[in-house]
């Protein structure tokens, strides 16, 4: 049998060779996209779990129960508390500025975050002093404190309540009162439908139980008077936004109240100061603390 040899075409050749090209080049250009990819991944500093960070973190055994805590970088302590059930992610914003200068120590507060507490009370007093406690239990005689919200509450009662673990304070959405004279009308109002309609009896699960007494801690303290807030000597930094849901008035008047007192109401900010305006807030508050003496 004979066979006929084909002559090849060389159009459908070169289209062929040209196919194949395009074929490796796309290749190419995928394997260098993936490259750069995963580069670029590796190179970016991994986000720092605040809250949740082992290398950071350790339980100190804190009047009665454990309580949570992290701390970041080295110099003179500063002290962070948080607000109602939030945790040390709140401040997700400002311990990697603060920590390049100070020792940053931030807790889950009693009750909150990893701090579990299943008794049924809880007052500013007791968190104030598991702040003090703590200090003890880490060997830090004073510490710079900042405090938002409840933890600004929390802050002001621990220079009155141990003023000699206090350097200075910043105090951001505190109130001294529940009512709604502190606090904007449309929130006391809205917690008042909610204390009214709420039964405890119907409240079954830990977590129920847990977030109605954070509520009620809120709903019926603080209760500090105008002269106790004078016992305070520590230089005082007051802040609160000028659309806080504490009113400007009522924080107005806790600065007028310390003897040694600075006012900031940052304008265009809510109750977060610290989150809305988080460069402006770290650099003014470090100002503050860096300030000698009794001067800022």
């Amino acid at each position: 049998m004979k066979y006929l040899a084909s002559n090849p075409d060389p159009e459908q050749e070169r289209r062929s060779h040209k196919s194949i090209f395009n074929i490796l080049n796309r290749l190419t250009s995928l394997i260098i996209v993936l490259w750069m990819t995963c580069s670029c991944a590796l190179s970016q500093p991994q986000a720092i779990p605040y809250g949740d960070n082992e290398a950071a973190g350790q339980y100190f055994n804190i009047r009665g129960i454990k309580m949570y805590c992290e701390v970041y970088g080295t110099g003179l302590p500063l002290l962070m508390i948080h607000g109602n059930g939030g945790s040390i992610s709140a401040f997700k914003n400002n311990i990697d500025f603060f920590a390049k200068k100070y020792r940053v120590i931030v807790a889950d507060s009693r009750a909150q975050g990893k701090s579990t507490d299943t008794r049924d009370s809880l007052s500013f007093e007791m968190m104030a002093d598991d702040e003090a406690a703590l200090l003890d239990a880490m060997h830090i005689n004073s510490a710079y404190v900042l405090g938002w919200s409840d933890g600004g509450i929390n802050a002001l009662l621990l220079a009155m309540r141990h003023p000699e673990k206090v350097i200075r304070l910043a105090s951001t959405g505190a109130n001294l009162w529940p009512d709604s004279t502190a606090v904007l009308p449309a929130l006391w109002r809205s917690d008042k439908k909610h204390f009214d309609t709420t039964d405890p009896r119907r409240l079954k699960t830990l977590k129920e139980k847990n977030d109605w007494k954070l509520f009620l801690i809120d709903w019926n303290q603080p209760n500090i008077s105008l002269n106790a807030l004078h016992s305070i000597r520590c230089p005082s930094l007051i802040i609160g936004g000028d659309h806080d849901l504490i009113r400007v008035e009522h924080t107005a008047t806790i600065y007028q109240n310390i003897p040694n007192a600075y006012l900031w109401i940052l304008p265009n900010s809510g109750h977060g100061t610290l989150i809305d305006h988080p460069i402006e807030f770290n650099r003014k508050v470090d100002d503050f603390f860096s300030a000698e003496g009794n001067r800022w």
